[in-house]
């Protein structure tokens, strides 16, 4: 009565996770897009609510970074009138040339790596599919923006 099935299956979990995107790691495979699932009404609520969460927080983030970045350069300017620190303008002048060659590098190839292209091409057919929701979060994003 006591026979033991010693046999498993080998399952490479980083190939497996890979191929998949995130929503349908999220969302099983067969879940399909929201229009199949709900009406249009509910589709457009949740589309704007999370819109209008999104974009509020969005512009609190902004205005709390944009104050952040704009307070820490006043304070390096005070700095530096005062004597505090000295900026070194040669060396500024000499990254900044060496950015500008290596964007004009990356800028020149105009090839959209296939990771990139995969991921954005699995994004539109997810808007596709689920339209009414994007519309919805579309205007409750710059409702929320707006707010």
């Amino acid at each position: 009565a006591g026979v033991k099935d010693d046999t498993f299956s080998v399952l490479d979990l980083a190939e497996y996770t890979k191929n998949r995107p995130w929503w349908r790691k999220m969302f099983a495979p067969s879940s399909g897009s929201s229009a199949e699932k709900y009406n249009v009404a509910t589709q457009l609520v949740i589309g704007g609510v999370t819109g209008w969460c999104t974009g509020f927080i969005f512009q609190k983030v902004g205005k709390l970074a944009a104050t952040a970045v704009g307070g820490g350069f006043f304070l390096l300017q005070i700095a530096n009138h005062t004597g505090y620190i000295k900026v070194d303008w040669n060396l500024v002048q000499r990254d900044m040339n060496k950015a500008k060659q290596q964007l004009k590098f990356h800028s020149s190839g105009n090839k959209i790596p296939p990771e990139v292209k995969s991921t954005m091409d699995e994004v539109i057919i997810f808007l596709k599919k689920n339209v009414i929701l994007t519309g919805g979060f579309a205007g409750g994003f710059l409702l929320g923006m707006a707010s």
